[in-house]
């Protein structure tokens, strides 16, 4: 991980607080938890567009430096990009920062843990690794001073195992406890007033999104990345969608979001090759499972789907 001095201008560590003026201007605030530069392209841009555009303070917390990605564009595979990945991992995570409408980025400033058995993935620095109440505590911090009504952050991550996520979801689970509890302390460190959030979503891929997009795929005659996935689910999935956020109108950021992750993703690969017209066309939504709520809106009935992150929240400072 870069030190703090050498961090591009728009990403900071997780010791550098906002302006409390800033802040308190808002009087929606959102926070996305993800693992890797990379994750906030693929899951939720469109959102964060959206929303920010409708004058909501969105901010975003990134574990780890993505230090153990593969190079997945032939094009960036050069030996002074692999020398230096992790800085450049992170001046795409700036561009892409920008490009999403990220009012802040922060890292909690931590390493790759890298996949299940792998070398990396044995480092005692690997974020898998890690003290959680450390990782907590600097996450404590984050939130208590940008102070969010919504937390967005990963379920179980069942499907694809990365340390990294389920990390991602265990601090996700805990935040919405350790936030707001006045004994929660760690090492000295400074936390802040406590803070109660109103709600805390998983990021979701839906499996109506997953078939619609693999139908897509198949009926223009394309090898589709989702078929082994269709073909062999069990009879009976559960797919708990609460929320949809229509993002039509931003299928350009997304896209341009993911470019911007020059050495994880090549433009000619599978997530860029249908259109934003047909991807606008077959599902034009960022679907969300609400993990947590304390809004005091009736329980999810398992049938009507939200269609707003902030429905029930009470705007307060």
């Amino acid at each position: 991980m870069l030190e703090t001095a050498a961090l591009p201008p728009r990403i900071h560590s997780w010791e550098q607080l906002p302006d409390p003026a800033d802040v308190d201007a808002a009087p929606r605030r959102l926070m996305a938890l993800h693992a890797h530069p990379d994750d906030e392209a693929s899951k939720g841009p469109g959102t964060v567009a959206m929303y920010t555009r409708s004058g909501v303070r969105c901010t975003l917390v990134t574990a780890t430096g993505g230090e153990e990605g593969d190079i997945l564009n032939a094009e960036m595979d050069k030996p002074e990009v692999v020398e230096h990945l992790d800085r450049i991992r992170l001046e795409e995570l700036e561009d892409s920062v920008e490009i999403c409408g990220y009012a802040a980025a922060y890292l909690l400033g931590y390493r790759d843990s890298g996949m299940p058995d792998s070398d990396a993935n044995a480092r005692p620095d690997a974020f898998a690794n890690v003290d959680l109440n450390e990782a907590l505590a600097r996450l404590v911090r984050l939130v208590r001073a940008e102070r969010p009504h919504v937390i967005l952050g990963y379920d179980d991550h069942h499907f694809y195992p990365h340390p990294d996520h389920i990390m991602v979801y265990r601090l996700g689970l805990e935040i919405w406890d350790a936030a707001g509890d006045p004994d929660f302390t760690y090492a000295g460190i400074d936390l802040g007033e406590p803070w109660v959030p109103q709600k805390l979503y998983w990021f979701h891929w839906s499996l109506k999104r997953i078939v619609a997009i693999h139908e897509e795929f198949e009926r223009r005659g394309w090898e589709s990345p989702f078929a082994h996935w269709v073909e062999n689910r069990p009879s009976e999935v559960d797919d708990p969608i609460t929320t949809q956020i229509d993002v039509g109108e931003y299928m350009d950021v997304r896209r341009a979001a993911l470019v911007a992750h020059r050495t994880q993703v090549d433009p000619q690969s599978m997530w860029l090759r249908l259109p934003d017209d047909v991807l606008r066309d077959i599902h034009p939504y960022d679907d969300y499972v609400l993990a947590r709520d304390r809004t005091g809106l009736p329980p999810w009935d398992g049938r009507t789907i939200e269609t707003d992150l902030f429905a029930g929240v009470r705007a307060a400072s």
